[in-house]
Parts: C-alpha cells; sequence; structure tokens
C-alpha cells in the first residue's frame, strides 16, 4: 500500500510537468550539477551518486525518467561514445612506446588471467559460452581511476606504474575484440570464416581511423591553429565518425570511438583542445551516460541479485580482485619487481569502469546477459572504484620515485628560459625576467615588488606588459581608449619598478585574446616567470576558467599566480608544502627560496605523511629536502613533517603562522582546464593569508 501511494504521489507530481525533452534534458542537468559534491563530501565516488539518482528517478522508483525515451536513449549512446573516446584519449602513447615491451607483457598476463577466470566462474554458474566469454573480458579491461595519485606523488614514471598505464592499451583493445566477437555469435553469423573476415574488415578499420585521423587531423590543425572553436568541432567529427563507421562494418560504435580516441591523442597533443574536449565530456555526456546506466537498474532485479544471486555477484567481484593479483605476480619473475610494484600495478589495475560498463551495456542491449548479470557487473564496478584507489594511496606512497639527474635536481626554477633546443643542459642564456601583466590597479604595487625583489636578486629586469583587445579597425574611438588607459597602468609599473631599484621595460600589446598576448610576450622577451595576480574575491573562481587557465597552459615558462595579502618586503615566513620529490616540486622550492633570500625572510617546508607511511621513507624525503636546500640560496629554513590523513587542515594549521604560502599546481587531464588537487581548493578557499600558487609550463 505504501509503495503504491508513492508510484500515486509520483505519477501526480508528474501529471504538472510538461510532456517535452526539455524537462528529461533539464533533469539530468540538475543531477549531474548536484548530486555527484554531496557523495564526494561523503568520500564516495560521484559516480555512484549519479547511478543512485538514476535509480531513484527511473522507472523502479519516480518514473520522472524513461531509459527508452529519446533524449535519455540519445544522451546514452553519446555518453557512451564518449567515455570510451575519453579512455583512449587519456593513454600516454609516448609512455607506452618507453614502456613497450613490459606494457605487452604486464598487458597479455591481466588481460588473459581474468579473461580465464571469468569465464570458468561463468560456465561453474551454468552460462552458455557465449556470455561465458562475455563475462570474462568485462573483468580483462581496466580503468585508471587512481592514475591522479600516481601523478601527484611523482612516481608516474616508474616502471610498474608506467607498464600498468601502457597495458591500458593491451587490455581495452582486447576487450572490444571479444564484444565484437560475441555480438556476432549472439547473432548467429559466428563461424571461422567470419570470424577471419570481421577480424580483416576490423584491422583495415582501425588503420583508417589510427592513420587517417592522425594525418587529417595533423594537417588540419596546421591549417587551423589559431582557431580552437573548429579544432574542437574536428575532434567532435572524427569521434562520431569513426563511432559511426564501426557501426557500418558490425562492430559496436565505443570500438570506433575508442580508435579514435588513441587517433586524436596524438593530434591534439595536450593543450587546450584536449582539455576542452575531455571537459566537455566530463562535465555533460558521460555522467548523463552514469545516470541513464541507474536508470536500467531495476531495485527488485538489482535486490535479488544482492540475496538470490549474493553468490553470483560476490563470486565475480572476488575473481576479479584475485585474477588481477594473480596478473600481476605473474610479471614478478620475468621483470623481477618488488612486492611493493606488485602490489602497485595489482591495485592501478582494478577498478573497472569505462571498458567495462560500456561493454556491460551493450551485452545487456544485445541480449547477451540478463539484468541480474548486468546488476553484478555494477556491484562489481562499485566494489572496485573505491577499493582501487583506497589500496593505491596505501602501496604506491611506498614506492621510491626515479632519481633524478643531476640537471634536473640542480637546476633553477626558471631555466624553461633557455631555448628548448638548449634545455637538456639547463643553462641560461639571457638575463632573468619577470614578466608581470598589468590589468587591475588593485593589485599591480604588490606585484611589481615581489616581480622587483626576484629580478633584483637574480640581477634581471621586470616587464610590466598590458594586453588591449584588437579591433577590426585600429582607429576604433574603443581601441584608442584602451591604449591609453594601458599607457597609464605601464607609466605607473615603471615608477613603482624604480621605486624598487629594478630595471623596467614595459610593453604595450594589441591583441586578439588577452591570455595568448601575454604568453607570447613572455616567449618574445624569453621571460624566465609569468607573475599574475588575482584579488582575494573570486580567487578559485577566476582560477578555474579563463585568463589564469590559458596562461598555465600556453606559457613557455613557470607561472606565479599570486594573492597579496601585505607588501611582499613584509612577508618574513614562507611555508611550502612538500609531498614528494620531483623536479616541478623542486623548482617550486627554489621559488621560495630565492624569494625569501632576497630580503632575509625564512622558509618552512611543511611535509604531511599518510600514517601508513614507513618511517625509512620518511627520513629518505627529509635526507632529499636537506640536500636540496643546501644547493641553493643559503637562508634560514625548516623542515617540519606531520602524520595526517587530512593535509589540508594541518596546512592551514600551520599557516596561521606564517605570512605566506606557497603552493605547486596540480593539473589533471579529466578536468576542464586548469585543475589542482582538493587539498589545493581547500587550501585556497581557506587560507587568511598571502599565497602563491606556482606551477610548470605544460610543455
Amino acid at each position: 500500500m505504501a509503495a503504491l501511494t508513492t508510484g500515486d504521489s509520483a505519477a501526480g507530481l508528474l501529471s504538472f510537468l510538461p510532456d517535452s525533452p526539455i524537462v528529461a534534458f533539464t533533469v539530468l542537468l540538475l543531477v549531474t550539477l548536484i548530486i555527484p559534491p554531496i557523495f564526494e563530501r561523503l568520500r564516495l565516488p560521484g559516480l555512484v551518486g549519479l547511478l543512485a539518482a538514476g535509480v531513484l528517478l527511473g522507472p523502479s522508483v519516480a518514473g520522472l525518467l524513461d531509459p527508452a525515451g529519446e533524449v535519455e536513449t540519445l544522451l546514452s549512446d553519446v555518453g557512451k561514445i564518449y567515455l570510451m573516446f575519453v579512455a583512449g584519449l587519456e593513454i600516454d602513447l609516448k609512455n607506452f612506446k618507453r614502456t613497450r615491451n613490459r606494457s605487452l607483457g604486464f598487458g597479455f598476463t591481466t588481460f588473459a588471467v581474468p579473461l580465464i577466470a571469468g569465464i570458468l566462474l561463468s560456465r561453474i554458474f551454468g552460462f552458455n559460452w557465449i556470455t561465458a566469454v562475455l563475462v570474462g573480458s568485462l573483468l580483462a579491461s581496466h580503468t585508471l581511476l587512481a592514475y591522479p595519485i600516481v601523478m601527484r606523488l611523482g612516481i608516474t614514471k616508474e616502471p610498474s606504474v608506467g607498464a600498468t598505464v601502457g597495458a591500458t592499451i593491451f587490455t581495452d583493445i582486447g576487450a572490444l575484440l571479444v564484444l565484437a566477437m560475441c555480438v556476432a555469435a549472439q547473432a548467429g553469423e559466428f563461424s571461422a570464416r567470419t570470424v577471419v573476415t570481421q577480424l580483416v574488415m576490423l584491422s583495415l578499420f582501425a588503420t583508417a581511423v589510427l592513420v587517417g585521423i592522425d594525418w587529417v587531423g595533423k594537417q588540419y590543425f596546421k591549417r587551423n591553429g589559431d582557431r580552437e572553436g573548429n579544432q574542437f568541432l574536428f575532434v567532435l567529427a572524427a569521434v562520431f565518425l569513426a563511432a559511426v563507421g564501426s557501426q557500418l562494418i558490425n562492430v559496436d560504435k565505443i570500438v570506433g570511438a575508442f580508435l579514435a580516441g588513441l587517433a586524436v591523442n596524438d593530434v591534439v597533443g595536450n593543450g587546450p583542445v584536449k582539455e576542452k574536449v575531455e571537459f566537455v565530456g566530463g562535465v555533460l555526456f558521460i555522467p548523463f551516460f552514469f545516470v541513464c546506466m541507474g536508470l536500467l537498474l531495476d531495485l527488485e532485479v538489482f535486490v535479488e541479485s544482492m540475496t538470490t544471486n549474493l553468490a553470483f555477484t560476490l563470486a565475480l567481484t572476488g575473481t576479479l580482485i584475485i585474477s588481477k593479483f594473480l596478473a600481476a605476480l605473474a610479471t614478478k619473475p620475468f621483470y623481477k619487481y618488488s612486492w611493493i610494484q606488485i602490489l602497485t600495478m595489482w591495485s592501478l589495475s582494478m577498478p573497472q569502469v569505462a571498458a567495462t560498463l560500456a561493454a556491460a551495456l551493450v551485452g545487456l542491449q544485445q541480449g547477451i546477459i540478463s539484468d541480474l548479470e548486468f546488476n553484478a557487473v555494477i556491484v562489481m564496478m562499485l566494489i572496485t572504484s573505491v577499493l582501487g584507489p583506497l589500496l593505491t594511496a596505501r602501496f604506491a606512497g611506498r614506492l621510491v620515485a626515479p632519481k633524478l639527474a643531476p640537471t634536473e635536481s640542480d637546476s633553477l626554477w626558471f631555466d624553461y628560459g633557455a631555448a628548448p633546443e638548449n634545455r637538456e643542459d639547463s643553462t641560461i642564456t639571457g638575463p632573468f625576467t619577470v614578466v608581470v601583466p598589468i590589468y587591475n590597479p588593485v593589485t599591480q604595487r604588490y606585484l611589481i615588488e615581489m616581480a622587483a625583489l626576484l629580478a633584483s636578486h637574480e640581477g634581471g629586469y621586470v616587464i610590466p606588459v598590458t594586453v588591449a583587445r584588437a579591433h577590426v579597425h585600429m582607429d576604433d574611438p574603443n581601441l584608442v581608449t584602451a591604449l591609453d588607459q594601458c599607457r597609464g597602468l605601464l607609466q605607473k609599473a615603471e615608477t613603482l619598478s624604480q621605486e624598487f631599484k629594478a630595471q623596467a621595460y614595459s610593453v604595450l600589446r594589441i591583441d586578439d585574446d588577452v591570455s595568448e598576448g601575454i604568453t607570447r610576450t613572455a616567449r618574445e622577451q624569453n621571460a624566465s616567470l609569468i607573475l599574475l595576480g588575482w584579488s582575494r574575491q573570486g580567487f578559485r573562481a577566476k582560477l578555474f576558467g579563463t585568463l589564469v587557465d590559458e596562461v598555465f597552459w600556453s606559457s613557455h615558462c613557470p607561472v606565479a599566480v599570486a594573492r597579496l595579502l601585505a607588501e611582499p618586503i613584509d612577508i618574513h615566513r614562507v611555508l611550502v608544502p612538500m609531498k614528494s620529490i620531483t623536479p616541478q616540486a623542486l623548482r617550486t622550492v627554489r621559488f621560495a627560496q630565492i624569494f625569501a633570500d632576497s630580503h632575509q625572510a625564512k622558509v618552512t617546508l611543511l611535509h604531511v605523511c599518510d600514517r601508513h607511511t614507513p618511517a625509512e621513507q620518511v627520513k629518505a624525503l627529509e635526507a632529499a629536502l636537506t640536500r636540496v636546500m643546501g644547493e641553493g640560496p643559503q637562508i634560514s629554513w625548516t623542515l617540519l613533517t606531520l602524520s595526517s590523513d587530512k593535509p589540508a587542515e594541518v596546512i592551514l594549521e600551520a599557516a596561521q603562522t606564517h605570512d605566506m604560502i606557497v603552493l605547486r599546481s596540480m593539473r589533471r587531464r579529466t578536468a576542464g582546464g586548469l585543475a589542482v588537487s582538493n587539498v589545493t581548493h581547500q587550501v585556497i578557499d581557506e587560507a587568511t593569508c598571502s599565497l602563491v600558487l606556482f606551477g610548470e609550463p605544460h610543455t
């Protein structure tokens, strides 16, 4: 009776809504906006919240969304294509080439062992051969959910991590091939001749996509280098053309989407276009896909899979976890990996999301697996997507990062001023220069003062720059007014530089884009550093979008974004949180050292380690930091090491006794534009002292 009442209430509510596709689209937007942050605050993956929202809004409960609806079907298909496209786009092909043999070795074992285990498990539970093979393929792939963790730890080039990342290509392609064979077999078209024909057609199609899109894309980008909108549309067109093409050869569209991701990877590189493509998918289409996946979950069937079908659900999850461990263990005698490396590979290859969910949905739609098996796969995905990253954080933190070459550890943070062909020698080819974009009179004085302190210390000079937006007509009154304002700002900047005893050479530039005007000026002047300023109000909002984002991406040299609440010369206590030893982290330290040495300030290095970090690892890091500080300017400094599971809170507490925090920016591939870690988010939002976000050039 209660269920009937709930259904009647939902039906009554729905009767007031217009019968329009806009309603479904609006609901999906609201769910994507509201639900993931709530679940992330509960320390659960946002995708879990999207699935749960899909269940609640689907026919099992509220009935607000229909899995067979036009909007839901279209967005689910687009999201599925985009999910596999991003999976291919995020694979680091250069890293794969470096670790090709190890990647193929581990890729084979982490594909074959779970595949065989899944087939045996399915046969034990009485499934037919087609279903058994498909279930095995669902276990064979993996999704690198925990990759941001190893990025933050600075161990992406560690051999075992590189092999696991590279193995993704092998496992995803293998799983998609098995899926194609299963779909053909289910349709009654499976024979030796059919298999050979299908493989030949697939090989020709893959070659056409990988070679064709790569060549056409590079030619197109060469002719449209400054038109990011057109480049973005080209990438989208390539993805969906590949998806349509794969259907023409009787292969599911997700195969074409994945191949398109691999092809586009080499075309777009790691620039703003790639970030915008991933941003659109990460914000819209992929979340929509997870919500629509939730619509397919029938609560009664889900409860059944957790009760009467619990044995298979648990066995499936257990088989995956054990088989992935055995696959990692099988590589130990061949590549002489340590136990920590094996455990890290196991945890990285455990999560099942992208290829697994996309293939499971295809299997459900083709009738190869039933609702019960589909629900069991969802449970497996939820468990592994939570367990995998937790274990990676536990094990990867105990890996020793690759030792830095002398030129990397000894080089100063501003050596990017050297021409690219000379960077291997890390020799400075010109005077130290700080480019300071002048666009906010409120922050101008403090920025010029900080730039002057740095430039004077290094015997260089300051380059204040203003950028006026170009107009079609160069005599446009608005442009004339903007130029007059720019000249006024530059004149004031030169006066301030003289006041702080630093040479200044002003640059006034007319450009279509302010960020490009800044970075082009920096390149032309062979700048060593770009120093940007932002007021406290709206700092985080501005950080995630426009000017700062573009400058970070396109700059050839480091960029420091400063929120200065006091005169730099009055900043005497500088806090630098340190997670690990990497060239990028060391240059952040060097920046703080040079700034402190310019006016006898003190630096505190703060290392917040996990409670499970071995004592010998902490001592090794402390020794490395001591050596690094000894190689730079001789200043007063201290090293503070604390254990905590909440590093942001420790940093904020330490900041209360300091005048400024220097944070290192950490970009993530799957975020739109410049994305920093959650710890950095919290520190930026809650810190009450001055703050500098120091970032490396994207190259």
